[in-house]
């Protein structure tokens, strides 16, 4: 019997990057590949990239330069680039590192057993196109293997909303959705693979607009949907843009049982000059209007957010103006980060802020985000909530899980088991998790 090829995949970046590894890991298994955690024993190196972040190909590149003795030793060695750094540097990265072998940008992984048996070969490879043919579909009839308690699901890809500062409508093209038939029984498979809570991803994703079997089918109606799939206990989903949050969607929340209390909905800023500069289409005035009616549907639910500090011309009382939007939403949890040029996007050739400046802002405001954090975990405390325990905590004996609010929730009981749904009494609150013990 041959032994088989091993396969290395390094994800960066966003969840949906993690859903697109899951599928690469699994299309490469078709052709032989298992998966390694070491790039040493790998016979193909495959890193999955994210292009949002500050230096994202920087990274990249110098990532690559750690496998030239790799490759040195071991000629045979495929060594390739996925993702949005893939679908932005194309050739660059094969001019740059020239031991990479095969470059994929996102929309193109399902034709990964063609491009690594080219690859094989000695040809180097790209396929950075958008192609017509829906990838979900080609790859449905690839085995699966067994799943944790937790998946995502991607629904829609894309984004069409151009802000000023963002590159994802140029890596990974313009909206699409799913039909909702196709995610529905890739939920059911998902489901009779273990899953218990399956999160709905897409770049824009409340802007989900799917053909279903009454025409085109809201974000609302695929949740309505999912509700009735035997065996699947929780529903989530990420990452929404305020001006895709319709009222059936805000229902939702109020009307389904399975929709956990969980919203990520960023904002960027506070600052209404700022905001039209970021091309985002709200105002700090219509999003607040927006919590208040997502919070008068879910009276419990808890808000995360987005922010940058230090976008081009962004003034003190710009930044005041964030500062107060968050006093008054008093979010969750919330992912914030100093403003960093994109090449290609309007913002970057606008004057910038210092950096030093930046990197006040953002101290300031995530000492104030840390704030409410603790505030509205210690308000935990005391109370049941439900979690879903995923996997063994680092202690004997101790399980970790996710509660319906996203916390990470231990819980040192021997009887508690990854894939079990329990009810559980909030003893103490940490830096970023919480402590309980199950409720007989």
């Amino acid at each position: 019997m041959t032994a088989p090829k091993k396969l290395f995949i390094k994800t960066y970046g966003c969840q949906m990057n993690v859903y697109d590894s899951e599928r690469m890991t699994e299309v490469l298994g078709g052709q032989g590949y298992v998966e390694t955690s070491s790039p040493d024993d790998a016979d193909m190196i495959l890193l999955n990239t994210c292009h949002i972040r500050e230096k994202a190909a920087e990274k990249v590149y110098s990532e690559l330069g750690r496998f030239r003795k790799l490759k040195a030793d071991k000629p045979d060695l495929t060594i390739g680039v996925a993702g949005c750094v893939a679908q932005a540097e194309g050739a660059e990265i094969m001019r740059r590192q020239p031991l990479v072998d095969l470059v994929v940008g996102p929309q193109s992984y399902h034709r990964l057993p063609e491009l690594e048996a080219k690859a094989r070969t000695g040809q180097k490879v790209i396929d950075t196109d958008f192609p017509e043919e829906d990838k979900f579909e080609t790859l449905k009839s690839r085995p699966r293997a067994a799943r944790g308690p937790t998946a995502f699901l991607t629904v829609q890809e894309g984004c069409d909303k151009f802000c000023a500062f963002c590159v994802v409508p140029y890596t990974r093209g313009t909206e699409v959705s799913r039909p909702v038939d196709r995610i529905l029984a890739e939920a059911r498979d998902l489901v009779d693979r273990g899953v218990r809570e399956i999160t709905l991803l897409g770049q824009n994703v409340n802007a989900y607009h799917g053909a279903g079997p009454d025409g085109d089918c809201s974000l609302a109606g695929l949740i309505a949907g999912l509700d009735k799939v035997d065996g699947l206990e929780r529903i989530r989903y990420t990452t929404s843009h305020p001006n895709d949050m319709q009222d059936d969607l805000i229902a939702a929340h109020g009307e389904c049982a399975k929709l956990m209390p969980y919203l990520h909905l960023p904002v960027q800023s506070g600052s209404n000059r700022i905001l039209k500069r970021m091309n985002r289409s709200h105002t700090a005035e219509s999003y607040l209007r927006l919590i208040e009616r997502i919070r008068a549907a879910r009276p419990d639910i808890l808000i995360s957010g987005d922010f940058i500090t230090g976008f081009p011309e962004e003034t003190d009382a710009d930044f005041q103006a964030t500062m107060d939007l968050i006093e008054e939403v008093k979010y969750g949890t919330a992912y914030s980060f100093k403003y960093s040029t994109r090449p290609g996007t309007p913002a970057a050739e606008r004057p910038q802020v210092p950096e030093d400046v930046s990197s006040e802002r953002l101290q300031r405001l995530q000492a104030l985000i840390t704030r409410q954090q603790h505030a509205v975990q210690d308000a935990m405390v005391g109370r049941e909530v439900g979690v879903l325990f995923e996997k063994p905590g680092r202690q004997p004996g101790q399980m970790v899980g996710k509660s319906d609010h996203l916390h990470a929730v231990h819980v040192s009981d021997p009887t508690a088991q990854p894939g079990q749904i329990a009810r559980v009494r909030i003893l103490s609150s940490g830096t970023n998790s919480l402590a309980g013990k199950l409720i007989d």
